[in-house]
C-alpha cells in the first residue's frame, strides 16, 4: 500500500512513506495565517513594500494572494493563536535586487543575502528581515552556479 521513496535535499538524504493512492489527495497549501499586532500597518508592509497582492481586508484581518495561496494577516483570537508565525521564504527572480530594493525602502535585514545551500546546478541564496509585527520572513532565489 504504500512506496518507499528517497529525498536528497542540500546533501541531506531524506527517507520517508509516501502513500500510493489515498481518497484524501492533498493537492497543495491554500492558506497560511501569519499573526500581527496590527492589520493596516501589516497591510502597509506587505502591499506597499514587499507588493503583494490585496484581496481584502476588514477590522481584524487581511487577506492576500500570491501565485494561488493566500496569505491571511490577523489579529490573535484566542491566546493559542497569539504566537510567532513560520518563516515564509518568498521566492524572487534576482535576490540582491530584491535586497537593495527592500533596503530601499527602511526594510532591515538581519543580514546580507548568502548562499545556504547547492541543489544540482544552482545555488540556493537567502536574505532574513523582520516585517513590521515582528515575524522572521526571507527573500530566496537560486542563482546558476
Amino acid at each position: 500500500m504504500f512506496k518507499h521513496s528517497k529525498l536528497l535535499f542540500y546533501q541531506i538524504e531524506v527517507s520517508f512513506v509516501m502513500p500510493q493512492s489515498s481518497a484524501l489527495s492533498i493537492r497543495k497549501l491554500g492558506q497560511v495565517s501569519v499573526p500581527v499586532k496590527d492589520v493596516a500597518r501589516a497591510v502597509v508592509f506587505y502591499r506597499d513594500v514587499l507588493e503583494l497582492k490585496l484581496l481584502f481586508q476588514t477590522g481584524n484581518m487581511a487577506i492576500f494572494e500570491l501565485d494561488g495561496l493566500r496569505l491571511l494577516f490577523s489579529v490573535a483570537e484566542s491566546p493559542e493563536f497569539d504566537h510567532p508565525g513560520s518563516v515564509l521564504y518568498y521566492d524572487v527572480p534576482d535576490i540582491h535586487a530584491a535586497y537593495e530594493l527592500l533596503r530601499s525602502r527602511n526594510v532591515e535585514f538581519l543580514g546580507a543575502p548568502h548562499a545556504v545551500g547547492k541543489l544540482g546546478a544552482t545555488e540556493v541564496w537567502m536574505a532574513f528581515c523582520r516585517d513590521t509585527e515582528g515575524n522572521v520572513l526571507a527573500i530566496m532565489s537560486e542563482v546558476a552556479v
